[in-house]
């Protein structure tokens, strides 16, 4: 018998991620997103420019980035989910009906 099989446990790429979730661009996504938010109310409260629409305007930075880094099932987060669908439908996709059979040989004309 051979002792020598591992069992691979499901979330091992979890360990390769930052704090087990982001990877370095999800993070740096998110800290410009907060980052130009931050700077965007102070300067709007410095010059007393602080009515509804530019509050919303202020803090849209940083709800776009956390949309981008919010976790999504089968996907990394909503960022990598995008990003494929995008790449699914805009490249060009050959189907060939392959029939009944088990095996085949593809040849491309």
């Amino acid at each position: 018998m051979n002792n020598n099989q591992y069992l691979i446990p499901a979330n091992t790429k979890k360990g390769q991620l930052l704090f087990g979730i982001f990877m370095p661009v999800d993070l740096l996504i998110f800290g410009v997103g907060i980052g130009i938010t931050l700077l965007a109310l102070v300067i709007m409260s410095a010059i007393g420019a602080m009515d509804n629409f530019t509050s919303i305007l202020a803090i849209s930075p940083a709800l776009i980035a956390v949309f981008l880094v919010f976790p999504f099932p089968n996907y990394h987060n909503i960022r990598t989910a995008m990003g494929e669908l995008i790449s699914f439908y805009t490249n060009r996709q050959k189907y060939r009906w392959r029939g009944w059979c088990s095996s085949y040989e593809f040849k491309d004309k």
